[in-house]
């Protein structure tokens, strides 16, 4: 697990700060705390692209979260292309989501072995649906995200088994910053920070790994959660107030 991943640091730097200020003011009725929600709460958008002429009458919803307009355009067309029964493309996409869907398998399970068993089963799910996957506006990945999601809800509805995290090599580095959260930020580890997503309802933990933990825009999350963006935001929100409630005390007096 690369637990030094630029993208995964800067997504619990930010959750921890979204606590801090949770915990320094818990209304969150308007002042920097609501500000900052509001910022993070654009994240990325989606951004469409030219889909291919496959005759499935979608083309002009396809649609990529990836920034660069170069690399929208190649994966766009791999799904073109693995849809249409072609394995090396599909092979490709599978190179490219293979560890966004791995990451979120392995903070929805206790062990790597079993990430890594649920995340065969997501990409073998997939070939077999390819011919059935429709645009729709949303990007691949998260028609992906979802599969994964529904197998591990699956797995620990049939072994009745409490979702955990796990806590291996979570000792990231946490240096305090200026301003008035620094003395809550520099108690606030992110050992503490992911031992308390455990604790949270499954909606709102998904909700807060996938945005902040796999830096997934709002419409991505909204589209495996089958909600709507607004309903994500305010899962956002109370799952920011839920897990400054679930800091230890010293944190929140």
């Amino acid at each position: 697990m690369a637990w030094e991943d630029t993208e995964l640091v800067r997504g619990l730097d930010t959750l921890r700060r979204l606590v801090a200020e949770a915990l320094l003011a818990p209304a969150l009725s308007g002042g920097p705390g609501m500000l900052a929600m509001e910022a993070v709460a654009g994240g990325r958008t989606d951004a469409g692209g030219p889909g291919g002429g496959s005759g499935y009458g979608d083309a002009d919803l396809a649609a990529s979260s990836e920034e660069d307009e170069a690399e929208r355009t190649r994966l766009i067309a791999l799904v073109e292309l693995a849809r249409q029964g072609d394995s090396e493309a599909f092979g490709l996409l599978y190179d490219h989501y293979q560890s966004s869907v791995y990451r979120f398998l392995f903070y929805r399970t206790r062990s790597s072995t079993l990430a890594e068993d649920l995340t065969s089963e997501t990409f073998f799910r997939a070939l077999r649906s390819m011919n059935n996957f429709r645009w729709q506006g949303k990007d691949f990945g998260a028609w992906l995200m979802t599969i994964a999601r529904n197998l591990a809800t699956d797995h620990f509805k049939a072994g009745r088994t409490r979702l955990e995290l796990t806590t291996e090599d979570m000792g990231l580095h946490d240096d305090a910053t200026e301003g008035p959260e620094s003395t809550v930020l520099a108690g606030l580890t992110n050992e503490i920070l992911l031992r308390a997503l455990t604790e949270l309802p499954s909606e709102q933990r998904d909700c807060l790994v996938m945005r902040f933990l796999q830096g997934m825009s709002i419409a991505e999350t909204a589209a495996v959660l089958g909600r709507s963006d607004g309903a994500v935001k305010q899962l956002q929100l109370r799952g920011v107030r839920n897990l400054a409630k679930l800091m230890p005390e010293g944190l929140r007096d």
